[in-house]
């Protein structure tokens, strides 16, 4: 599968210049991607390849914040084998650069070791698999080496004690190094991070979901992570059958696109192959997505 486009999409977001960056592509399994949504309906959006698979982004947000870059999710990294690359169809690696993240970054003129602040969503591999990086002698560390990291203290509770069905996307090597390093921050709920940049916990993906709301004075956006990954989950029922708790990623997202279209917030998809962001609007019938420039 080609690597979705374009790897980087820059606008002003009020105070803030904010930039999408793409963490490479994946293929993700059609059924898991919409749940109980029958294929003869989402296939009309998507359509799958020959092993039911589906074109999905990596989508990351980086912000110019005034203390410093703030980096929302890292992609899948590069620490995997090749078997599991071809399972989960990732793409993730650029010319010049261990992966399509660094390439990006470089794009918008910025390095790993300038980032101050990394927001995880929740740890899922494909969220947070970019936190970490291998060094040349096997050790694994931070791939933001000058960077804080914070996520909800019940998200690192919940992927340490994994069961039978959570095991495959949760591995503490993607976070424990940082936190012996004394550099992982745990918030609990909806609680501001940095001035302008809120936690809004929206749990079902897991228990402690969070999405980002990002403040720039006439302006505001929101980064989904997977409560809506991609702008054909925007209707309610249309839920991931990855998703652990359905019901209230339901009322998640019930309660985050009024908000969002009462507020008008700008909504970045964090999966969608081609779609960086846009507006929610509603038909009468179902939310839908007006794509916005930039």
């Amino acid at each position: 599968m080609p690597a979705p486009t374009p790897l980087v999409q820059t606008r002003r977001l009020g105070k803030y210049t904010i930039h999408a960056l793409q963490a490479g592509g994946q293929m993700l399994d059609g059924g898991a991607m919409f749940g109980v949504v029958p294929k003869p309906l989402w296939e009309r959006k998507i359509p799958a390849d020959s092993r039911n698979r589906l074109p999905m982004g990596m989508r990351c947000l980086l912000i110019e914040h005034e203390h410093g870059l703030v980096l929302i999710d890292t992609g899948a990294g590069h620490k995997e084998t090749h078997r599991f690359l071809d399972i989960y169809g990732i793409e993730n690696e650029a010319t010049g650069h261990r992966t399509m993240l660094e390439a990006a970054l470089a794009d918008v003129g910025h390095r790993a070791a300038d980032i101050s602040l990394v927001i995880n969503t929740h740890y899922h591999f494909d969220h947070a698999g970019g936190n970490t990086a291998i060094e040349d002698d096997g050790r694994v560390v931070s791939a933001f080496p000058n960077a804080r990291f914070v996520v909800q203290a019940g998200e690192r509770h919940y992927a340490m004690h994994t069961n039978e069905r959570t095991a495959a996307s949760y591995f503490p090597r993607n976070w424990e190094p940082i936190r012996e390093a004394g550099r992982l921050d745990l918030i609990e709920g909806d609680v501001e991070i940095v001035p302008g940049i809120r936690a809004l916990v929206t749990p079902g993906h897991t228990p402690f979901h969070q999405s980002l709301l990002i403040d720039g004075g006439s302006e505001a956006a929101c980064f989904l992570g997977d409560l809506i990954p991609t702008v054909h989950h925007m209707p309610l029922p249309w839920i991931m059958g990855y998703d652990v708790e359905p019901l209230r990623t339901l009322e998640s997202k019930r309660t985050l696109l009024a908000r969002a279209m009462e507020e008008r917030w700008l909504l970045v998809f964090e999966h969608d192959a081609s779609v960086a962001w846009g507006y929610a609007k509603h038909d009468g019938k179902a939310y839908y997505c007006e794509t916005a420039r930039g």
